[in-house]
C-alpha cells in the first residue's frame, strides 16, 4: 500500500511541478476515524520537501479537502500558527481518495508526549499563552473572509443552535441518563444571547489537535471542522474541557496551562472573554462530547462502524456525566 501512495503522489506532484520527483521516506504520522496523515519526501530534482499528506476519504469528510485548506491559508496569512498547504487534489484517482499537502514541521501533537515535553522544558505557561493568543487571532479574523462553503449562518443565536442538536442527540442515543438531562435544563435556562460579534470558530482546538516543541506552540491542526460565524467563547470553551488535560487536571487549558496564561495570549491579542458565555459553552461542548460517545458506539452496536474504538466510547460517558455535576454545581468550574 505505501508503494501505491508513494507512486501516486509521485505521479501528482510531478504533473503539478512539470518535472520528475521521486517520493521517498513514507511515515504513518496518525489515522483518526475520519482520515490519516502520512509524512513524506518529495525530491523535486536538486530540492528535497519534507511533506505531510492529509488523506480524507470522500464518503466521510466534513468539509471538502479545497474548502479546508482554503481557511487554513486564510488564518495562516493572518497570523495563526498553521503548516503551509503546498497542494490539493480533490480528485481520488492519484491515491485512491481526495488529498492536500502540507509541510511538515517538527514537534509532538500525541497528548501525553506533549504534557511531558512541556513538563521537561518548563514552557507550559507559554504555550497557554501562544495558544490564547492564536485563538484570538483567528477570532479577529472577518469571517466573511472565509469561503461560503463553510457552515454557519450569520443570523440566530449559536447557542440556541448548539441546543437543539444536543436536545436532539440526548434523546435519541442517552434517553435515560438523567444527568444529561439535568444539564440540558441548565442549559435551557441559562441560554445565552447572540454574541456581540459572530466569528470564525475552529470547533476543535485542544490538546492532540497542536505541534508542540521545546520553545512552545508551532501549530494549530485539523481544521476539518470550522464553521463561520460562531461565537467564540465555544472554542474556549471546548478548549478547556478536562478530556483534554489528560490526568492533569488543575491546568484548565490542555493540561499544561491555568487560565489565568490563556487569558493573558488570549486579552493581549484583541480577545474578549465572556465569563457566563464560557461557562455555557464549556458545559454544552461537555454535554455535547458525551452525546458523540453515544452515537459512537451506537455505531458499533447496529453494525454501523464495527471497530473496538468506537465500541469502547460507551465506558467514558460515566465520566462524563461526573464532569457535568461538577460543573453545575453553583462553584462548579472543572
Amino acid at each position: 500500500m505505501s508503494g501505491d501512495l508513494a507512486a501516486g503522489l509521485a505521479r501528482f506532484l510531478s504533473e503539478e511541478v512539470g518535472r520528475a520527483v521521486t517520493v521517498s521516506n513514507l511515515e504513518p504520522l496518525s489515522a483518526g476515524a475520519r482520515r490519516r496523515n502520512v509524512a513524506f519526501d518529495a525530491d523535486l530534482g536538486g530540492c528535497v520537501l519534507r511533506m505531510v499528506a492529509t488523506l480524507v476519504p470522500g464518503a466521510v469528510q466534513l468539509l471538502p479537502v479545497d474548502v479546508e485548506a482554503a481557511v487554513r491559508e486564510l488564518v495562516r496569512e493572518q497570523g495563526v500558527p498553521v503548516p503551509h498547504v503546498l497542494a490539493v487534489c480533490t480528485d481520488a484517482g492519484p491515491v485512491g481518495e481526495p488529498f492536500m499537502l502540507s509541510e511538515r514541521l517538527d514537534g509532538e501533537t500525541v497528548p501525553r508526549r506533549v504534557l511531558r515535553l512541556i513538563h521537561d522544558h518548563g514552557v507550559g505557561a507559554r504555550v497557554g499563552e501562544q495558544l490564547g493568543h492564536a485563538m484570538a487571532v483567528l477570532h479577529a479574523i472577518d469571517p466573511t473572509r472565509a469561503s461560503p462553503a463553510l457552515p454557519g449562518v450569520a443570523e440566530g443565536n449559536p447557542a440556541a443552535r448548539m441546543l437543539a442538536e444536543m436536545e436532539s442527540a440526548v434523546a435519541r442515543d442517552l434517553p435515560d441518563r438523567p444527568v444529561f438531562a439535568l444539564a440540558l435544563r441548565w442549559l435551557a435556562r441559562h441560554l445565552p444571547t447572540a454574541p456581540d460579534r459572530f466569528t470564525l470558530v475552529h470547533t476543535d482546538i485542544r490538546n492532540g489537535n497542536l505541534i508542540v516543541g521545546p520553545e512552545g506552540l508551532r501549530a494549530v491542526l485539523d481544521w476539518e471542522g470550522t464553521q463561520r460565524f460562531g461565537d467564540p467563547m465555544r472554542d474556549v470553551g471546548w478548549c478547556a474541557l478536562r478530556m483534554w488535560r489528560f490526568g492533569i487536571d488543575d491546568r484548565e487549558f490542555g493540561g499544561f496551562a491555568d487560565r489565568a496564561a490563556f487569558l493573558r495570549g488570549y486579552t493581549s491579542a484583541g480577545g474578549v472573554f465572556d465569563p457566563d458565555r464560557f461557562r455555557w459553552w464549556k458545559i454544552a461542548c461537555t454535554l455535547g462530547w458525551g452525546a458523540a460517545l453515544a452515537a459512537q458506539t451506537a455505531a458499533f452496536l447496529d453494525g454501523t462502524v464495527p471497530s473496538i474504538v468506537m465500541a469502547a466510547s460507551g465506558r467514558r460517558i460515566p465520566e462524563i456525566e461526573w464532569d457535568l455535576l461538577m460543573q453545575l454545581r453553583p462553584t462548579g468550574s472543572r
